[in-house]
């Protein structure tokens, strides 16, 4: 081996030996464990019963403004990696009651959108059981629906 040759072969291994070791990432916390979540949980639930009522007395407008309020803490709940059966039924409910609303006024396509989250909601969701195959069942059903007016 020629000296330049030996020279460069040192460097390199004084240069790797330099680098650092690979940074790990820190484990994400869950936030369902978090004292904030559950009660966020409940105040979104709260929110679609609100909501429900409402456009079941036809105050349609006051219930839009409850599904509106409710998006960032919708957002915020789902955010984690595996919310508990409470959030995603609490989302679901605002989510189909703004697909409703969206039917009434004739936006079949956007209403469908909101029908499909629900679907691959439910279709996904692990346990299965009697309520998430019904809730799955009815987004189907209203998705079908929105198709024929399409």
């Amino acid at each position: 081996m020629n000296r330049i040759t030996y020279l460069l072969f040192l460097l390199f291994l004084f240069l790797a030996g330099c680098s650092s070791a690979p940074v790990r990432p820190e484990p994400k916390s869950d936030p369902t464990a978090e004292s904030w979540y559950a009660p966020a949980v409940e105040q979104l639930a709260a929110m679609a019963r609100d909501a429900a009522d409402l456009l079941k007395r036809g105050r349609a407008d006051d219930a839009a403004k409850i599904i509106t309020e409710a998006q960032p803490l919708m957002s915020r709940v789902l955010a984690a990696s595996h919310p508990p059966l409470a959030a995603v039924e609490a989302a679901s409910d605002l989510d189909e009651l703004y697909g409703r609303m969206l039917v009434s006024n004739g936006r079949y396509g956007w209403a469908r959108q909101m029908f499909q989250k629900n679907v691959m909601r439910w279709k996904n969701w692990q346990p299965q059981t009697p309520d998430t195959a019904r809730r799955l069942k009815q987004a189907q059903s209203e998705i079908a629906d929105c198709d024929r007016h399409l």
